[in-house]
């Protein structure tokens, strides 16, 4: 856990997500295809990002253990919870559990509903206190929970910035660094989303769809993150950016191999 005095924790990040309710995903699991997968499509490249990612929202490479993590980090977005977190201030958690509802009508947050969906665009824990966090701690014991969290992750954020990345021309490594952008900054189209960041990119180089250099590219794309990220107070410490991503592209890391060494936050990670 991290207290007040240090760098903030990012897990709370995203832009409103206007038109999130759609229908979910089944959860991908491993099949024949996935043996020929390439990029984040391959299931251990997946859960490299995913641990890759937990070292910035919640300072640990176990991200399986977030399921039941749930707190607010006072960042303006309410309470912060799950794998990738989910902010009752955006609509990503209404839209986690509404699916969730859909699949398990009688479970612990059906009853906060309303009040996520009336808190929705603030950080205000109106009709969700006292008794939301627990509710969220009980949900994430049951498997029902924890896919619905997957999928609502893959469906908001993973695949659509995958989708993006391969669209761009770009490898493994350009794909972790959509993802986790789309992660902090939300899908959206404005100067401070993700669509406003891939646009500043393309502004100063061209993607290899394009015919442009992947690594002169990438780094384009990064030096538009951090200036995004420097626009907000929560999101100003930009060491996931310049000494982790930056650091395997400076390596020429394209394929985001594995040994990895990085940094987040001052605190130092390690995969072999």
């Amino acid at each position: 856990m991290r207290f007040p005095s240090d760098p903030p924790r990012t897990a709370a990040r995203r832009t409103l997500l206007a038109v999130l309710g759609a229908g979910a995903l089944s959860t991908q699991l491993p099949s024949d295809e996935d043996a020929d997968a390439t990029g984040l499509d391959d299931p251990d490249k997946k859960d490299l990002a995913m641990r890759l990612v937990s070292s910035a929202e919640n300072s640990s490479l176990d991200w399986q253990a977030q399921y039941p993590y749930i707190e607010d980090i006072g960042d303006g977005r309410g309470y912060t919870a799950g794998i990738i977190g989910f902010c009752s201030g955006t609509s990503d958690m209404p839209a986690l559990v509404e699916l969730y509802t859909r699949r398990v009508s009688d479970n612990p947050l059906a009853p906060y509903l309303p009040a996520l969906r009336a808190v929705d665009g603030t950080d205000s824990h109106d009709g969700l206190d006292p008794g939301f966090p627990s509710a969220w701690r009980k949900a994430a014991q049951t498997s029902a929970f924890r896919r619905a969290q997957r999928d609502e992750r893959d469906r908001g954020y993973f695949d659509p910035a995958v989708a993006c990345a391969k669209e761009d021309g770009l490898g493994t490594l350009g794909q972790f660094v959509y993802y986790d952008a789309m992660v902090m900054h939300g899908p959206g189209t404005d100067a401070l989303s993700f669509g406003g960041i891939r646009g500043r990119a393309r502004e100063d180089a061209d993607t290899p769809a394009d015919d442009g250099g992947e690594t002169a590219y990438l780094h384009a794309f990064l030096d538009a993150r951090v200036w995004a990220m420097k626009q907000e107070a929560a999101h100003s410490d930009v060491s996931r950016v310049e000494t982790a991503q930056r650091v395997f592209l400076e390596q020429g890391n394209l394929d985001l191999d594995t040994p990895l060494k990085w940094k987040v936050y001052g605190d130092s990670y390690e995969i072999g």
